[in-house]
This record gives C-alpha cells, sequence and structure tokens, in this order.
C-alpha cells in the first residue's frame, strides 16, 4: 500500500489522555500510519480529568499529526461549564478543519463532544471531503433516557434532525455494536450506510495471569479471597443496585469480596451506598496506570460490568474487552437480550443476570466461586473470543479494509509531508 491516504479524525481528547475513546483512538491512528495511511488528529489541548493541562499545540505522535485546539476549560464539573467547553470545541474545530480539510481528504468523527458530526458535516461539504461517523454512542438520546438533558423538547427533535442528516451524509457510519446497528436502522439510516466494528483490546498488552501473579491483589491482601472486580468508569450509563443487593445476600459469606476500580459519575455514589449499608466486603481503589491493566485486571477472578436496559443500542461498555482479554468469566447486569449478553451466552464465557435479581447474581458468583474448573473454563473462552473477534488488530484491519474503498480519493499533498518533517525536527 503506497503512503497516500490522509485521515483527519476528529475526538475532543486524545493522547496521553487516558480515557476510553483516547486509547482507543490512539490504537486505530498508529496502526493505520504503520499501514502506510498519513494521519492528523484535531482535539483539545485537555485532559479528561484534567481541564488545566497544557499540552503543545501541534505534535507529531507515532506519525501522527496532532492539532490541539484552544477551548475553554471549565471541565466536566458542572453541566453549563460542560457545554461551554462544548461550544467553545465546535467553533476551534470548525476552524480547523476549514484551514485543514481539501478536496477528498477524509474526516472521521468520533462523539465527543456530542454531535460533533455536525460541523464536521458541513466543514467536509464546504471542502468537498468526506465524511466518516464513528459513534461511540449516541445523543442526545442518552441524556434524554438519563434525566439530563436540559434542551427544550423542540431543540432535541430539531438536533436529532440535524444528526440524523449527518449520518445520511456521511459516506459511512461506523457503530460499535449490532445493537446500534438496529436502533440506526429503526430511525430511517439506511442500512446501506451502517457498518459494524466493535471495540477492542490489545490481546499482547493484557495477558491472562492467575490470580495469585496479581502484584495488586497481592498488595490489598485479597490472596486468600474470591474477588469480584469490577473496573473501570461506573458512570450514569451503569447500575449498581442489584450489586449492592448481592453484596448484602453474601455479607456473612466468608472469602468474597467486590474490588472496585475506577471512577466516574456514580463512584461517590456507590461508596457512600457501602457505608450507609454498613457492608465490610468492598475494597475501593482509583484508575491504574495501563501499563498496570493487565496486572489490574487478574487480580479478580471474576469481572462484573453493567448497563441500564434502556440504553441498549446507544452504548456498548468498553471494559467488556479488557475482560475477555484477560481471560476472566464477565457476569453481566442488564439487558438480557443486549449487545454484551449476546455474546456472553454465544460464547459461554460468563453470566447475564437481570436488573435487580440481586439473589440470582449472588448464587451465580457462589456457584463460580465453588466450581474453579468451570470458571477457568469460562475464562479460556473469554480470551478465546478475544483473539478471535476482538484484538486490536483485528479492529485495525476492519478500519484499514474499509478506508481502502476511497484509496484513489485521498491523497497526500507535499504539504503534509513538509509539515510532518517539520515536527520530526527536535
Amino acid at each position: 500500500m503506497q503512503p497516500s491516504k490522509k485521515l483527519i479524525f476528529v475526538n475532543r481528547f486524545y493522547y496521553p489522555d487516558q480515557s476510553a475513546t483516547s486509547q482507543m483512538l490512539h490504537d486505530l491512528a498508529s496502526g493505520l500510519v504503520r499501514r502506510g495511511f498519513c494521519v492528523h488528529v484535531v482535539c483539545s489541548g485537555q485532559l479528561y480529568d484534567d481541564p488545566d493541562a497544557r499540552l503543545p499545540k501541534s505534535e507529531l505522535i507515532d506519525g501522527i499529526l496532532v492539532h490541539r485546539l484552544r477551548t475553554t476549560r471549565f471541565g466536566r464539573g458542572r453541566i453549563v461549564g460542560r457545554a461551554v467547553d462544548y461550544a467553545s470545541f465546535y467553533v476551534t474545530a470548525a476552524v480547523s478543519l476549514w484551514k485543514l480539510v481539501r478536496e477528498g481528504d477524509l474526516v472521521v468523527a468520533k462523539t465527543d463532544p456530542p454531535l460533533i458530526s455536525l460541523v464536521c458535516a458541513l466543514m467536509v461539504h464546504f471542502r468537498h471531503g468526506m465524511l466518516i461517523n464513528w459513534q461511540q454512542d449516541v445523543f442526545p438520546e442518552i441524556a434524554t433516557l438519563l434525566g439530563a438533558n436540559p434542551l427544550p423538547r423542540a431543540l432535541d427533535a430539531l438536533l436529532r434532525r440535524w444528526r440524523n442528516a449527518s449520518m445520511r451524509y456521511a459516506t459511512v457510519n461506523v457503530l460499535i455494536g449490532n445493537r446500534m446497528r438496529e436502533y440506526f436502522s429503526r430511525i430511517g439510516i439506511p442500512n446501506t450506510q451502517l457498518t459494524v466494528i466493535e471495540n477492542w483490546s490489545d490481546a499482547t498488552a493484557v495477558m491472562p495471569l492467575s490470580p495469585s501473579a496479581s502484584q495488586l491483589r497481592h498488595e490489598q491482601g485479597l490472596n486468600e479471597r474470591f474477588v469480584v472486580g469490577y473496573s473501570g468508569n461506573l458512570g450514569r450509563a451503569h447500575e449498581f443496585a442489584t450489586l449492592l443487593g448481592a453484596a448484602e445476600i453474601l455479607g456473612d459469606t466468608p472469602g468474597i469480596v467486590f474490588l472496585i476500580i475506577g471512577g466516574g459519575a456514580r463512584m461517590s455514589a456507590l461508596r457512600q451506598a457501602v457505608v450507609d449499608r454498613g457492608l465490610d466486603n468492598f475494597v475501593f481503589l482509583p484508575y491504574q496506570a495501563r501499563d498496570r491493566l493487565g496486572d489490574s485486571l487478574a487480580a479478580a477472578d471474576v469481572h462484573l460490568a453493567s448497563l441500564l436496559p434502556a440504553l441498549e443500542g446507544l452504548i456498548v461498555p468498553s471494559k467488556f474487552y479488557g475482560i475477555l482479554a484477560a481471560g476472566r468469566p464477565v457476569v453481566f447486569i442488564g439487558d438480557p437480550d443486549g449487545e454484551i449478553a449476546r455474546e456472553i451466552r454465544a460464547a459461554d464465557c460468563g453470566r447475564v443476570i437481570d436488573v435487580d435479581d440481586s439473589a440470582r447474581l449472588a448464587c451465580e458468583l457462589q456457584n463460580l466461586r465453588d466450581d474453579e474448573s468451570m470458571r477457568l473454563a469460562m475464562g479460556q473462552r473469554a480470551r478465546n473470543l478475544l483473539t478471535e473477534k476482538y484484538d486490536v488488530r483485528i479492529g485495525i484491519n476492519k478500519w484499514a479494509a474499509l478506508l481502502n474503498e476511497f484509496e484513489d480519493r485521498l491523497r497526500v499533498r507535499p504539504a503534509d509531508r513538509a509539515r510532518a518533517a517539520e515536527l520530526r525536527e527536535p
């Protein structure tokens, strides 16, 4: 393949940011560079958990030309401040794309900030480029279902129509699950413009380890316990009442502990609920560094994932893929016909629990504790599912095959090569 590709990804956060969308984007961008594509990333100068971060305005990272924009820096603490940050990114991203996009260039719009596809579609139209929407989630539907949508109903409906128009305008829309594809098909986006490329984990970065080999497990004094893990974001889309109920049922069961690693909008609420209920079978830890992910995932014997049933088709929890990579059974709490639930049943790599069925969750966790051979077999099937379907290299290959369809219309001009050379200078 000749190095004749110019791709421009747009996402508010990017490496060295460690949020899931940033990591996924860097995995893909660096993989495409290795396959001969010329890749640009348009992002903010902030980090997900640090709005005051000061990152270089432009730099070359693993062959990727990164353009960081000036935006407001109110952060995620309050809705109004977050909305202002979004608005400032829309404006500066539009200016950046106007300068950067040329005829035949391909812009890939992610979904942070929400509805950035509207800005990208306009700039692509006026600059005669092409658009791909990479749908990690679906707004404003998610905000509405969570009761966090401040928009008047008429404006909400208008934004949905514009969002759908940007999807119909796009060359293709990349979705991260079949339930999401079903949703967009149902609301009128042509199937010919919808394709599924699931998210992934790196099978070489996260290797299956025995629980006893985990340094974190040893540090926390959990070697003699049966550890039920939850790793990653605990946000408004996730459900934890079922977990709390099971933890109460198992309160007098010796040896079972819940290891909760991460953060998110609902983590403090879970911590407080544990205190209010007097539960002593929980251990809370902050996010672990990415280079310790394999070790931290190995600390648990089984892992939990959850999603509110109303949000199926709008989100796929990315923690699922890390659990598979670690070779652990997945216990999913949510819609029994959900994206993850379907995969778990098809691969027989875990259990699916209905929301509010705490008694069954407690029973299944006891069964998994007591039957080591079943647990290990599920973990092996989980790892096999990852290597056969959800490894990062598989995802990058799918993206490369999709982008190759546009090879004749994507060109790198001498100015791009000169800019890359300029950034390489010390």
